[in-house]
């Protein structure tokens, strides 16, 4: 009996459907990457692309987990950092040379 691997056809649409967003979707949202921005690299659905060329589907699936878990905290992070630069600048005009 012949088993049937459906990996590489899940892989490919899952590639596609990054694609079409990153072409249609990501352009109008009005936001980019947080991790992208704190660490530098790839974006989010770069990284996973690539995951999904380079692992098996389960594996690029694990580490996708990990990466937006790590992008959340960098959002996190962006964000406060953000805010306390705002307010700090409205206090003590920090970006003024003494």
């Amino acid at each position: 009996m012949d088993i049937i691997s459906f990996e590489p056809l899940a892989k490919t649409i899952a590639i596609e459907s990054i694609t079409a967003y990153q072409k249609y979707i990501s352009p109008s949202k009005g936001f980019c990457c947080s991790h992208r921005l704190l660490h530098g690299g790839d974006s989010c659905s770069n990284y996973v692309k690539t995951l999904l060329k380079e692992q098996k589907l389960h594996q690029a699936v694990q580490s996708s987990i990990k990466r937006f878990q790590d992008c959340a905290a960098a959002s996190k992070t962006l964000t406060s950092t953000k805010a306390t630069a705002k307010f700090r600048c409205i206090v003590i005009p920090c970006c003024l040379p003494l």
